[in-house]
């Protein structure tokens, strides 16, 4: 069966969004990151990114891992396409140019969005008060008003999806690393492609099955 190594909480809801969209059935293995734990070599300490047995299945000690078939996988990104193609149908690409389209918004926004969105993310909601860094958040926000543009037009000129005017893995990848920009709305605001287009993403019930599930994870 098809496994996924990771916790909720953590990229490994990327590829468990695609999984659902697909409606491929999968196995969750809920490794945690060892730096939320206060004693990760404690003899009670759950499975996290540190613990041996994960190591074996990952040695570079993040989440989430796929594996599928003897096919292993670790960046989470990859993962969304390969399900897409594997499983997905019309969620993957209908020919060699939607590949490269998908492959191409992959890339940015895991190079243009996602170092900034996750600044917003921790120091707008994530950390304690006392621990954000309001100038690094504003920083973020400045950084990404030239991308979020960028995205925008795409959407407005693609029928309000990047690849092929449907929902494809292109959507996910991107929304789910757009996602962590959502504490920061003044960067939506401008973009009515991109607002209707995320908050279409989000309402999708494989999104919401995701969502929740992730809810109801320990913080």
């Amino acid at each position: 069966m098809l496994t996924i190594h990771g916790c909720y909480r953590s990229r490994a809801t990327r590829p468990i969004w695609l999984a659902l969209e697909a409606g491929v059935a999968f196995r969750q293995v809920p490794v945690i990151q060892a730096y939320r734990l206060a004693d990760p070599d404690a003899p009670d300490a759950p499975l996290h990114t540190r613990s041996p047995a994960f190591l074996a299945v990952n040695p570079n000690g993040h989440i989430p891992t796929l594996e599928d078939e003897g096919l292993v996988l670790h960046e989470s990104l990859a993962q969304v396409l390969y399900l897409a193609k594997r499983y997905g149908g019309d969620l993957g690409p209908r020919d060699v140019a939607e590949d490269a389209q998908m492959t191409m918004w992959a890339l940015w926004v895991a190079t243009e969005v996602e170092e900034p969105a996750l600044d917003i993310l921790y120091n707008r909601v994530e950390r304690p008060p006392g621990q954000r860094d309001a100038a690094k958040a504003a920083a973020a926000v400045a950084a990404l008003r030239a991308p979020f543009a960028v995205l925008d037009r795409a959407l407005a000129a693609g029928g309000g999806h990047p690849v092929g005017g449907r929902f494809t893995a292109a959507d996910v990848c991107l929304a789910e690393v757009l996602r962590y920009a959502q504490p920061a709305p003044e960067l939506f605001a401008p973009h009515p492609a991109l607002a209707a287009w995320i908050a279409a993403c989000q309402s999708r019930p494989a999104f919401q099955a995701m969502m929740a599930a992730r809810n109801a994870e320990p913080a």
